[in-house]
Protein backbone atom coordinates (compact mmCIF):
# COMPACT_ATOMS: atom_id res chain seq x y z
CA UNK A 1 0.00 0.00 0.00
CA UNK A 2 1.14 3.53 -0.52
CA UNK A 3 0.65 5.24 2.15
CA UNK A 4 0.50 8.80 0.10
CA UNK A 5 -2.88 7.72 -1.24
CA UNK A 6 -5.02 6.39 1.72
CA UNK A 7 -8.39 7.25 3.05
CA UNK A 8 -9.28 8.45 6.54
CA UNK A 9 -12.72 8.78 8.00
CA UNK A 10 -12.57 11.12 11.26
CA UNK A 11 -16.29 10.59 13.75
CA UNK A 12 -16.22 13.35 15.94
CA UNK A 13 -19.24 15.53 17.40
CA UNK A 14 -16.61 18.28 18.14
CA UNK A 15 -16.00 20.10 15.01
CA UNK A 16 -12.44 21.40 16.41
CA UNK A 17 -11.73 17.65 16.84
CA UNK A 18 -12.34 17.09 13.67
CA UNK A 19 -10.59 19.82 12.28
CA UNK A 20 -7.39 18.62 14.06
CA UNK A 21 -7.41 15.15 12.81
CA UNK A 22 -7.38 16.42 9.38
CA UNK A 23 -4.91 18.63 9.36
CA UNK A 24 -2.53 15.63 11.00
CA UNK A 25 -3.84 12.52 8.50
CA UNK A 26 -3.87 15.29 5.40
CA UNK A 27 -0.37 16.35 6.24
CA UNK A 28 0.49 12.42 5.85
CA UNK A 29 -0.96 12.78 2.63
CA UNK A 30 -4.31 10.74 3.71
CA UNK A 31 -7.37 11.93 1.74
CA UNK A 32 -10.31 12.80 4.82
CA UNK A 33 -13.72 12.60 5.05
CA UNK A 34 -14.88 14.68 8.81
CA UNK A 35 -18.83 13.55 10.06
CA UNK A 36 -20.10 14.06 13.35
CA UNK A 37 -22.89 11.52 14.31
CA UNK A 38 -22.33 7.42 13.66
CA UNK A 39 -25.47 7.30 11.22
CA UNK A 40 -23.34 9.60 8.93
CA UNK A 41 -20.21 7.29 9.24
CA UNK A 42 -22.46 4.28 8.80
CA UNK A 43 -23.50 6.51 5.53
CA UNK A 44 -20.13 7.14 4.43
CA UNK A 45 -18.88 3.48 4.77
CA UNK A 46 -21.53 2.26 2.64
CA UNK A 47 -20.95 4.87 0.01
CA UNK A 48 -17.29 4.54 -0.21
CA UNK A 49 -14.02 2.31 0.71
CA UNK A 50 -12.05 3.58 4.04
CA UNK A 51 -8.63 2.47 4.81
CA UNK A 52 -9.01 3.96 8.76
CA UNK A 53 -11.17 5.69 10.87
CA UNK A 54 -11.00 7.65 14.02
CA UNK A 55 -13.80 7.31 16.10
CA UNK A 56 -14.44 9.19 19.45
CA UNK A 57 -16.40 7.03 22.12
CA UNK A 58 -19.04 9.85 22.84
CA UNK A 59 -20.71 11.58 19.61
CA UNK A 60 -23.32 13.49 21.58
CA UNK A 61 -26.08 11.72 23.72
CA UNK A 62 -24.69 8.64 21.30
CA UNK A 63 -22.40 5.81 21.86
CA UNK A 64 -19.38 5.69 19.58
CA UNK A 65 -18.52 1.83 21.21
CA UNK A 66 -22.14 0.39 19.93
CA UNK A 67 -21.76 2.26 16.10
CA UNK A 68 -18.26 0.77 16.25
CA UNK A 69 -19.40 -3.02 15.42
CA UNK A 70 -21.29 -1.74 12.67
CA UNK A 71 -18.77 0.21 10.80
CA UNK A 72 -16.42 -2.97 10.89
CA UNK A 73 -19.13 -5.00 9.49
CA UNK A 74 -19.66 -2.48 6.62
CA UNK A 75 -16.39 -1.10 5.77
CA UNK A 76 -14.63 -3.86 5.01
CA UNK A 77 -11.18 -4.55 6.28
CA UNK A 78 -11.73 -0.86 8.28
CA UNK A 79 -9.07 -0.11 10.59
CA UNK A 80 -10.63 1.83 13.62
CA UNK A 81 -8.94 3.88 16.13
CA UNK A 82 -11.09 5.20 18.94
CA UNK A 83 -10.40 8.50 20.83
CA UNK A 84 -11.77 9.76 24.05
CA UNK A 85 -11.52 11.71 26.97
CA UNK A 86 -12.60 9.89 29.40
CA UNK A 87 -9.68 7.11 28.75
CA UNK A 88 -9.85 4.45 31.10
CA UNK A 89 -8.64 0.64 31.05
CA UNK A 90 -12.17 -0.93 31.15
CA UNK A 91 -13.29 1.31 27.90
CA UNK A 92 -9.90 0.56 26.38
CA UNK A 93 -10.92 -3.11 26.47
CA UNK A 94 -13.99 -2.82 25.77
CA UNK A 95 -13.44 -1.16 22.46
CA UNK A 96 -10.79 -3.53 21.62
CA UNK A 97 -13.31 -6.30 22.14
CA UNK A 98 -15.55 -4.78 20.00
CA UNK A 99 -13.06 -4.70 16.83
CA UNK A 100 -10.98 -1.36 17.72
CA UNK A 101 -6.95 -1.80 16.67
CA UNK A 102 -6.28 1.33 18.63
CA UNK A 103 -6.54 3.46 21.45
CA UNK A 104 -5.96 7.24 21.67
CA UNK A 105 -6.69 9.75 24.46
CA UNK A 106 -7.43 13.25 24.32
CA UNK A 107 -5.87 15.38 24.04
CA UNK A 108 -3.49 13.96 21.63
CA UNK A 109 -0.62 15.61 19.80
CA UNK A 110 -0.08 15.50 16.00
CA UNK A 111 2.84 12.56 17.11
CA UNK A 112 0.24 10.23 18.56
CA UNK A 113 -2.38 11.10 15.67
CA UNK A 114 0.01 10.05 12.88
CA UNK A 115 1.68 6.77 14.72
CA UNK A 116 -1.84 5.68 15.29
CA UNK A 117 -2.35 5.91 11.79
CA UNK A 118 0.98 4.73 10.78
CA UNK A 119 0.04 1.43 12.75
CA UNK A 120 -3.19 0.70 11.31
CA UNK A 121 -1.50 1.67 7.63
CA UNK A 122 1.30 -0.85 8.27
CA UNK A 123 -0.72 -3.41 9.13
CA UNK A 124 -3.38 -3.72 6.46
CA UNK A 125 0.02 -3.16 4.03
CA UNK A 126 1.13 -6.63 5.76
CA UNK A 127 -2.05 -8.11 5.67
CA UNK A 128 -2.52 -7.21 1.69
CA UNK A 129 0.99 -8.63 1.26
CA UNK A 130 1.19 -11.67 3.44
CA UNK A 131 -2.64 -12.42 1.37
CA UNK A 132 -0.91 -11.94 -1.92
CA UNK A 133 2.28 -14.04 -0.68
CA UNK A 134 -0.37 -16.86 0.24
CA UNK A 135 -1.58 -16.83 -3.35
CA UNK A 136 1.84 -17.06 -4.85
CA UNK A 137 2.64 -19.56 -2.77
CA UNK A 138 -0.81 -21.93 -3.33
CA UNK A 139 -0.63 -21.06 -7.08
CA UNK A 140 3.79 -21.54 -7.45
CA UNK A 141 2.98 -25.08 -9.07
CA UNK A 142 1.15 -23.55 -11.83
CA UNK A 143 3.43 -20.58 -12.32
CA UNK A 144 4.58 -20.19 -16.02
CA UNK A 145 8.38 -18.82 -16.85
CA UNK A 146 7.96 -15.31 -18.15
CA UNK A 147 11.08 -15.70 -19.72
CA UNK A 148 10.34 -17.45 -22.94
CA UNK A 149 11.91 -18.64 -25.72
CA UNK A 150 8.77 -18.57 -27.79
CA UNK A 151 8.57 -15.70 -30.00
CA UNK A 152 4.82 -16.19 -30.07
CA UNK A 153 4.22 -15.95 -26.45
CA UNK A 154 7.72 -13.07 -26.22
CA UNK A 155 5.02 -10.70 -28.59
CA UNK A 156 2.40 -11.74 -26.30
CA UNK A 157 4.05 -10.76 -23.32
CA UNK A 158 5.10 -7.37 -25.00
CA UNK A 159 1.01 -6.61 -25.67
CA UNK A 160 0.63 -7.42 -22.39
CA UNK A 161 2.97 -5.83 -20.76
CA UNK A 162 2.08 -2.54 -22.67
CA UNK A 163 -1.67 -2.63 -22.28
CA UNK A 164 -0.96 -3.26 -18.16
CA UNK A 165 0.56 -0.24 -18.12
CA UNK A 166 -2.76 1.54 -18.61
CA UNK A 167 -5.88 1.12 -16.57
CA UNK A 168 -7.77 -0.14 -19.43
CA UNK A 169 -10.04 -3.51 -18.87
CA UNK A 170 -8.85 -6.76 -20.62
CA UNK A 171 -10.58 -9.19 -21.68
CA UNK A 172 -7.55 -12.44 -21.87
CA UNK A 173 -9.07 -14.78 -24.20
CA UNK A 174 -7.89 -18.47 -24.68
CA UNK A 175 -8.13 -22.20 -24.09
CA UNK A 176 -8.65 -23.85 -20.85
CA UNK A 177 -5.46 -24.45 -19.11
CA UNK A 178 -3.56 -21.32 -20.75
CA UNK A 179 -2.72 -19.76 -17.82
CA UNK A 180 -5.01 -16.75 -17.74
CA UNK A 181 -5.02 -16.63 -14.13
CA UNK A 182 -1.18 -16.27 -14.01
CA UNK A 183 -0.84 -13.70 -16.81
CA UNK A 184 -4.02 -11.85 -15.03
CA UNK A 185 -2.26 -11.87 -11.80
CA UNK A 186 0.97 -11.05 -13.66
CA UNK A 187 -0.41 -8.01 -15.37
CA UNK A 188 -1.43 -6.68 -12.08
CA UNK A 189 1.86 -6.63 -10.96
CA UNK A 190 2.99 -4.74 -14.24
CA UNK A 191 0.85 -1.49 -13.41
CA UNK A 192 0.76 0.94 -11.22
CA UNK A 193 -2.06 -0.76 -8.93
CA UNK A 194 0.82 -3.37 -8.69
CA UNK A 195 0.98 -2.74 -4.29
CA UNK A 196 -2.80 -2.87 -4.22
CA UNK A 197 -5.00 -5.34 -3.71
CA UNK A 198 -6.01 -8.22 -6.22
CA UNK A 199 -9.57 -9.55 -6.09
CA UNK A 200 -10.33 -12.99 -7.86
CA UNK A 201 -13.72 -14.58 -8.66
CA UNK A 202 -14.50 -17.73 -10.28
CA UNK A 203 -17.24 -17.22 -12.17
CA UNK A 204 -18.54 -20.84 -12.85
CA UNK A 205 -18.39 -21.53 -9.22
CA UNK A 206 -20.90 -18.98 -8.49
CA UNK A 207 -25.17 -19.95 -8.71
CA UNK A 208 -27.00 -17.57 -10.65
CA UNK A 209 -28.47 -16.43 -7.16
CA UNK A 210 -25.15 -15.63 -5.77
CA UNK A 211 -23.40 -13.99 -8.66
CA UNK A 212 -24.77 -10.34 -8.35
CA UNK A 213 -24.02 -10.69 -4.08
CA UNK A 214 -20.68 -11.98 -4.46
CA UNK A 215 -19.59 -9.18 -6.85
CA UNK A 216 -21.53 -6.05 -5.30
CA UNK A 217 -22.56 -7.72 -1.73
CA UNK A 218 -25.32 -7.39 -0.32
CA UNK A 219 -27.79 -6.21 3.07
CA UNK A 220 -29.30 -8.08 6.06
CA UNK A 221 -32.68 -9.51 4.63
CA UNK A 222 -31.88 -8.82 1.21
CA UNK A 223 -32.77 -12.70 0.40
CA UNK A 224 -32.88 -15.89 2.49
CA UNK A 225 -29.74 -16.70 4.33
CA UNK A 226 -28.78 -12.96 4.14
CA UNK A 227 -28.36 -12.94 7.62
CA UNK A 228 -24.99 -10.07 7.96
CA UNK A 229 -24.71 -7.17 5.24
CA UNK A 230 -21.81 -8.46 3.14
CA UNK A 231 -19.29 -5.64 1.05
CA UNK A 232 -18.63 -7.76 -1.94
CA UNK A 233 -15.68 -8.11 -4.65
CA UNK A 234 -15.66 -5.05 -5.54
CA UNK A 235 -15.04 -3.05 -2.15
CA UNK A 236 -12.48 -5.94 -1.71
CA UNK A 237 -10.46 -5.05 -4.63
CA UNK A 238 -10.87 -1.16 -3.93
CA UNK A 239 -7.73 0.37 -5.47
CA UNK A 240 -6.34 -2.54 -6.89
CA UNK A 241 -8.04 -5.25 -9.25
CA UNK A 242 -10.96 -7.37 -9.42
CA UNK A 243 -10.21 -10.61 -11.99
CA UNK A 244 -13.32 -12.47 -13.58
CA UNK A 245 -12.24 -15.73 -14.51
CA UNK A 246 -14.30 -17.53 -16.98
CA UNK A 247 -16.60 -13.94 -17.38
CA UNK A 248 -18.98 -15.88 -20.09
CA UNK A 249 -20.43 -17.81 -17.14
CA UNK A 250 -22.00 -14.49 -15.48
CA UNK A 251 -25.82 -14.41 -15.68
CA UNK A 252 -28.41 -11.59 -16.44
CA UNK A 253 -28.54 -9.98 -13.32
CA UNK A 254 -24.75 -10.05 -12.69
CA UNK A 255 -24.29 -9.02 -16.37
CA UNK A 256 -26.34 -5.93 -16.52
CA UNK A 257 -24.93 -4.78 -12.88
CA UNK A 258 -21.24 -4.88 -14.23
CA UNK A 259 -22.27 -3.34 -17.29
CA UNK A 260 -23.23 -0.47 -15.05
CA UNK A 261 -20.14 -0.86 -12.71
CA UNK A 262 -17.73 -0.40 -16.01
CA UNK A 263 -19.56 2.37 -17.55
CA UNK A 264 -19.41 4.72 -14.12
CA UNK A 265 -17.80 2.65 -11.63
CA UNK A 266 -21.08 3.09 -9.54
CA UNK A 267 -23.24 0.07 -8.40
CA UNK A 268 -25.11 -1.34 -5.36
CA UNK A 269 -25.93 -3.91 -3.18
CA UNK A 270 -28.35 -5.91 -3.68
CA UNK A 271 -31.34 -5.14 -1.24
CA UNK A 272 -29.87 -1.26 -0.66
CA UNK A 273 -30.79 1.53 -2.81
CA UNK A 274 -27.96 3.65 -2.06
CA UNK A 275 -25.28 4.52 -5.08
CA UNK A 276 -21.50 3.32 -4.15
CA UNK A 277 -18.63 4.07 -6.11
CA UNK A 278 -15.24 2.03 -6.47
CA UNK A 279 -11.90 2.55 -7.68
CA UNK A 280 -10.95 -0.70 -9.43
CA UNK A 281 -9.33 -2.13 -12.57
CA UNK A 282 -10.99 -4.61 -13.58
CA UNK A 283 -9.86 -7.87 -15.91
CA UNK A 284 -12.08 -10.47 -17.56
CA UNK A 285 -10.96 -13.68 -18.52
CA UNK A 286 -12.80 -16.41 -21.23
CA UNK A 287 -12.28 -20.09 -22.82
CA UNK A 288 -15.36 -19.66 -24.78
CA UNK A 289 -16.04 -17.52 -27.96
CA UNK A 290 -18.52 -14.79 -26.11
CA UNK A 291 -19.33 -13.69 -29.83
CA UNK A 292 -21.11 -17.13 -29.94
CA UNK A 293 -22.68 -16.73 -26.37
CA UNK A 294 -24.19 -12.99 -27.85
CA UNK A 295 -25.84 -14.72 -30.78
CA UNK A 296 -27.00 -17.41 -28.56
CA UNK A 297 -28.93 -14.53 -26.67
CA UNK A 298 -26.90 -15.85 -23.01
CA UNK A 299 -24.37 -12.78 -22.75
CA UNK A 300 -25.30 -8.67 -23.94
CA UNK A 301 -23.33 -7.76 -26.74
CA UNK A 302 -22.94 -4.15 -24.77
CA UNK A 303 -21.20 -5.71 -22.34
CA UNK A 304 -18.86 -7.76 -24.81
CA UNK A 305 -17.88 -4.61 -26.75
CA UNK A 306 -17.19 -2.85 -23.28
CA UNK A 307 -15.23 -5.72 -21.79
CA UNK A 308 -13.02 -6.36 -25.55
CA UNK A 309 -10.60 -3.04 -24.63
CA UNK A 310 -7.97 -4.47 -24.78
CA UNK A 311 -8.27 -8.15 -25.82
CA UNK A 312 -5.52 -10.44 -25.67
CA UNK A 313 -5.44 -14.10 -26.35
CA UNK A 314 -2.85 -16.58 -24.81
CA UNK A 315 -1.56 -18.46 -27.48
CA UNK A 316 -2.19 -22.45 -26.22
CA UNK A 317 1.07 -24.59 -25.76
CA UNK A 318 1.12 -26.25 -28.93
CA UNK A 319 1.95 -22.38 -30.58
CA UNK A 320 4.69 -22.12 -28.15
CA UNK A 321 6.76 -25.90 -28.58
CA UNK A 322 9.99 -24.18 -27.59
CA UNK A 323 8.50 -23.66 -24.06
CA UNK A 324 7.50 -27.14 -23.29
CA UNK A 325 11.00 -28.86 -22.20
CA UNK A 326 11.82 -25.50 -19.92
CA UNK A 327 8.15 -25.72 -18.31
CA UNK A 328 8.56 -29.03 -17.51
CA UNK A 329 11.58 -28.68 -15.85
CA UNK A 330 10.25 -25.83 -14.03
CA UNK A 331 7.68 -27.99 -12.88
CA UNK A 332 9.75 -31.23 -12.03
CA UNK A 333 12.19 -29.21 -9.95
CA UNK A 334 9.02 -27.92 -8.14
CA UNK A 335 7.34 -31.10 -7.56
CA UNK A 336 10.21 -33.44 -7.18
CA UNK A 337 11.12 -30.94 -4.02
CA UNK A 338 7.66 -31.14 -2.85
CA UNK A 339 7.51 -34.67 -2.83
CA UNK A 340 11.23 -35.35 -1.41
CA UNK A 341 12.11 -37.30 -4.90
CA UNK A 342 15.24 -35.03 -5.74
CA UNK A 343 16.80 -37.84 -8.75
CA UNK A 344 13.78 -37.79 -10.28
CA UNK A 345 14.12 -36.46 -14.10
CA UNK A 346 13.11 -36.98 -17.64
CA UNK A 347 14.84 -39.44 -19.78
CA UNK A 348 15.56 -38.27 -23.49
CA UNK A 349 12.54 -40.56 -24.63
CA UNK A 350 9.92 -38.45 -22.20
CA UNK A 351 11.63 -34.95 -23.62
CA UNK A 352 10.33 -36.26 -27.31
CA UNK A 353 7.43 -37.26 -26.54
CA UNK A 354 6.79 -33.53 -24.68
CA UNK A 355 8.27 -32.04 -27.74
CA UNK A 356 5.38 -34.38 -30.02
CA UNK A 357 2.98 -34.25 -27.65
CA UNK A 358 -0.36 -31.35 -29.29
CA UNK A 359 -0.60 -30.96 -25.07
CA UNK A 360 -4.97 -30.24 -25.69
CA UNK A 361 -5.19 -29.24 -21.88
CA UNK A 362 -1.89 -26.72 -22.16
CA UNK A 363 0.03 -25.91 -19.37
CA UNK A 364 -2.67 -27.87 -16.77
CA UNK A 365 -2.49 -31.11 -18.50
CA UNK A 366 1.52 -30.87 -18.48
CA UNK A 367 1.72 -29.85 -14.74
CA UNK A 368 -0.94 -32.72 -13.96
CA UNK A 369 1.71 -35.18 -15.91
CA UNK A 370 4.42 -34.23 -14.49
CA UNK A 371 3.06 -34.11 -11.20
CA UNK A 372 1.45 -37.42 -11.30
CA UNK A 373 4.80 -38.78 -12.92
CA UNK A 374 6.65 -37.79 -9.68
CA UNK A 375 4.06 -38.96 -7.39
CA UNK A 376 3.54 -42.51 -9.20
CA UNK A 377 6.19 -43.22 -10.80
CA UNK A 378 8.34 -46.18 -9.01
CA UNK A 379 11.55 -44.99 -10.02
CA UNK A 380 13.28 -41.58 -10.67
CA UNK A 381 13.44 -41.65 -14.28
CA UNK A 382 10.41 -40.42 -15.76
CA UNK A 383 9.71 -41.76 -19.37
CA UNK A 384 6.82 -41.55 -21.61
CA UNK A 385 4.71 -43.84 -20.18
CA UNK A 386 4.91 -42.28 -16.29
CA UNK A 387 3.76 -39.03 -18.16
CA UNK A 388 1.11 -40.92 -19.55
CA UNK A 389 2.85 -40.25 -23.01
CA UNK A 390 3.42 -43.06 -24.37
CA UNK A 391 2.90 -47.57 -23.93
CA UNK A 392 6.60 -47.59 -23.08
CA UNK A 393 7.62 -50.88 -21.76
CA UNK A 394 5.83 -52.43 -19.64
CA UNK A 395 8.44 -53.12 -17.07
CA UNK A 396 7.75 -49.39 -15.60
CA UNK A 397 5.45 -50.71 -13.07
CA UNK A 398 2.51 -48.43 -14.30
CA UNK A 399 -0.61 -49.97 -13.61
CA UNK A 400 -3.42 -51.15 -16.11
CA UNK A 401 -6.26 -52.53 -16.32
CA UNK A 402 -5.87 -56.66 -15.94
CA UNK A 403 -2.54 -56.39 -14.30
CA UNK A 404 -1.88 -58.15 -11.16
CA UNK A 405 -2.56 -55.58 -8.87
CA UNK A 406 -4.97 -54.95 -5.67
CA UNK A 407 -8.02 -52.76 -6.56
CA UNK A 408 -6.65 -50.09 -4.61
CA UNK A 409 -3.56 -49.80 -6.87
CA UNK A 410 -5.93 -49.81 -9.86
CA UNK A 411 -8.55 -47.14 -8.40
CA UNK A 412 -5.44 -44.94 -7.72
CA UNK A 413 -3.61 -44.89 -10.84
CA UNK A 414 -7.26 -43.89 -12.37
CA UNK A 415 -8.15 -41.31 -9.96
CA UNK A 416 -4.71 -39.89 -10.69
CA UNK A 417 -4.86 -40.19 -14.57
CA UNK A 418 -8.50 -38.66 -14.67
CA UNK A 419 -7.70 -35.73 -12.58
CA UNK A 420 -4.55 -35.12 -15.29
CA UNK A 421 -6.95 -34.89 -17.99
CA UNK A 422 -9.39 -32.77 -16.38
CA UNK A 423 -9.32 -28.93 -16.21
CA UNK A 424 -10.50 -29.07 -12.38
CA UNK A 425 -11.12 -31.25 -9.49
CA UNK A 426 -14.57 -30.40 -9.74
CA UNK A 427 -14.82 -31.77 -13.64
CA UNK A 428 -12.76 -34.96 -12.34
CA UNK A 429 -15.32 -36.13 -9.54
CA UNK A 430 -17.82 -35.52 -11.98
CA UNK A 431 -16.41 -37.87 -14.19
CA UNK A 432 -15.25 -40.34 -11.87
CA UNK A 433 -18.59 -40.50 -10.56
CA UNK A 434 -17.46 -39.44 -7.12
CA UNK A 435 -18.87 -36.06 -5.24
CA UNK A 436 -15.68 -33.29 -4.30
CA UNK A 437 -15.43 -34.23 -0.82
CA UNK A 438 -15.28 -37.86 -1.76
CA UNK A 439 -12.41 -37.25 -4.36
CA UNK A 440 -10.69 -35.35 -2.23
CA UNK A 441 -10.61 -38.30 0.83
CA UNK A 442 -9.42 -40.60 -1.71
CA UNK A 443 -7.06 -38.23 -3.25
CA UNK A 444 -5.80 -38.06 0.67
CA UNK A 445 -5.95 -41.94 0.72
CA UNK A 446 -3.64 -42.39 -2.00
CA UNK A 447 -1.58 -40.10 -1.44
CA UNK A 448 -2.41 -37.37 -4.61
CA UNK A 449 -2.98 -34.59 -3.04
Amino acid sequence: MDDSTFTALVVDDDAGVRQSLRLCLEAMGGRVLGVGTAAAALEAVDRASFDLAFLDLWLGAESGLDALPRLRERGGDLGVVVVTAFATYESAVEAMKRGAVDYLPKPFTPDQVRLAAQRVLDARRLRVRLAELEQRVAGAEATAWFDSRSPTFRAFLDRARRAAASDAVLLLRGESGTGKNVIARWISTQGPRRDRPFVGVNCPALSADLMSSTLFGHRRGAFTGATADTAGKVQEAEGGTLFLDEVGDLGPDAQARLLRFLNDRTYERLGDPRERRADVRVLAATNRPLEDLVRAGRFRDDLLFRLDVVPLTIPPLRERREDVVPLAEHHLAFYAARQARTGAHFTPEALDAMRAHPWPGNLRELRNSIERAVILSPGDALGPRELGLGTGDPSTGAVEVGAMVSLDELEREHIARVVARTPTLDAAAKVLGLDATTLLRKRKRYGLA
